[in-house]
């Protein structure tokens, strides 16, 4: 929605003004199913901090391993046996097998605490690395018991530690494993599950970044306004009924160090109180936190405390989830996150478009890979694992959706993984770009919602599969 194209005779009052054919018209808001699958991410009261991130590891490998294996399987045959790792003792250059295990990425730009307390590393503190490959990279596979060195056809820069994966190939000399092909766990199967019959709408929206000294309150209350049906014509608020959820994914607030930066976040928390209250009067929201808001720092990260907005909690539309977060809407399945995972994955690979870090997600079956590597998380039970697990994921869903990289761009496509058709899309940052996105969750085809107030349009970039239909 561009409000630029305005004439020069209409004055302010009557562009904000109600239409007189509008007084007194009312327009009922669809509704659609709903249901919050994000339970497994909830650890309230259920964290251990004495478990080591060891125990993790070991959990995620128990967790994919029938998954990996039965891929295996699918893309190499059953007649090619499956080892473990103690099994290939002396028997270098030898049969043809396949490996399992979870990929470590030794890497030498890679922070690490043990170098940096070390005597011969005290010199000057150096700059934190934007990026960790290097060109001495190596994949490493281990499993419960030992460990082995991949080489071959493995293309380490795009992979990242934490993976669970099937290895083709032969052991070698020198304690090597020569690989020829690779394979993980990908997509669940699809569970029967069906979209609406008529256009229902999801609106994403990320980044919002509220503060004192913030530049964009107008575009944020056109879309406040535009949600609950403030503005428009009669055909656009017919069709804004169709909207039936909004999912707000992460950094609603800014916040800043210091004594007057805890000043100030506590007034921006209210104005997102105030927010949130708005939106939920008229329409069901779901407020995901994200890295800079006031919650836990580790992943998965929970929901707001009730204390935090008690206006916005008065309304049972209004519902804090956690991050990641997964629901059902409409009979789609929905995942995603606030955008922590695909940010550290391009750090520690050479996948830089969010689209690809997205996809890849889906291919390896596991949220959050580099986690607790180099992505902060708790060490939890073995359910509550942010891996792909079955009916996570469904046939024509939205399976992931983040922060853009690039802030000024809408990125959406559509792919095919395991034999599912799924789509992503990376949500532009409002604050910097005042823009939204609309789901049709009937068609599946997204649209940003541009509030411009003097702020250019972004670049959509799409996929041929999934074009995106434009400014509205």
């Amino acid at each position: 929605m561009n409000l630029k194209g305005a004439s020069s005779v209409e004055t302010c009052e009557e562009l904000l003004s109600v239409p007189k054919e509008m007084e007194g018209l009312q327009v009922d808001r669809a509704c659609v199913t709903y249901t919050n699958l994000s339970k497994r991410f909830a650890v309230w009261g259920k964290k251990d901090m004495t478990r080591q991130y060891c125990l993790l590891y070991a959990a995620r490998l128990e967790e994919l391993r029938p998954r990996v294996q039965e891929e295996a399987v699918k893309r190499w045959g059953s007649e090619v046996k499956v080892k473990r790792l103690h099994d290939l003792a002396g028997d270098e250059g030898g049969e043809r097998c396949v490996i399992i295990g979870t990929l470590y990425k030794k890497q030498e730009l890679k922070p690490c605490i043990l170098k940096e307390i070390s005597e011969e590393h005290q010199l000057m503190p150096q700059p934190v690395a934007k990026n960790y490959v290097g060109e001495k990279d190596e994949i490493v596979l281990e499993d419960e018991v030992q460990r082995i060195q991949l080489v071959g056809n493995i293309d380490t820069p795009t992979l990242v530690t934490g993976l669970v994966g099937a290895i083709l190939g032969k052991a070698s000399e020198g304690g090597k494993f020569e690989v020829e092909d690779t394979c993980f766990a990908g997509l669940p199967d699809p569970g029967p599950r069906q979209g609406p019959s008529q256009d229902r709408y999801l609106l994403l929206v990320s980044g919002l970044e509220l503060s004192r000294a913030t530049d964009h309150l107008l575009p944020m209350e056109l879309m406040v306004d535009y949600i609950t049906g403030y503005l428009g014509c009669p055909e656009e608020q017919a069709e804004l009924a169709s909207l039936c959820r909004v999912i707000i994914a992460g950094n609603s607030v800014y916040n800043t160090e210091g004594e007057k930066g805890q000043t100030d976040l506590v007034k921006t928390v209210c104005e997102l109180d105030d927010l949130l209250t708005q939106i939920a009067g008229s329409c069901p929201v779901d407020v995901m936190p994200g890295e800079h808001d006031p919650t836990n720092h580790l992943l998965p990260q929970q929901p707001f405390h009730p204390c935090v907005l008690p206006k916005a909690r008065g309304y049972s539309t209004m519902h804090g989830v956690t991050n990641p977060y997964e629901c059902e809407v409409g009979g789609r399945v929905v995942l995603g996150t606030s955008g922590q995972n695909v940010e550290n994955i391009s750090r520690c690979s050479t996948l830089q478009d969010p689209l690809d870090v997205l996809q890849r997600l889906c291919e390896w079956g596991h949220l959050a890979p580099t986690a607790p590597d180099t992505l902060c998380n708790l060490s939890v039970q073995q359910s509550h694992l942010p891996v792909l697990q079955g009916g996570a994921i469904h046939h024509n869903t939205v399976p992931g959706y983040s922060l853009c990289r690039e802030p000024r761009n809408l990125c959406l496509q559509a792919v095919e993984v395991s034999g599912h058709k799924v789509t992503l899309v990376s949500v532009p940052k409002f604050n910097t770009t005042a823009t939204c996105v609309l789901v049709n969750l009937r068609t599946l085809d997204c649209q940003p919602l541009h509030f411009s107030a003097g702020l250019p349009p972004p670049a959509a970039v799409s996929s041929p599969e999934a074009e995106a239909e434009g400014e509205k």
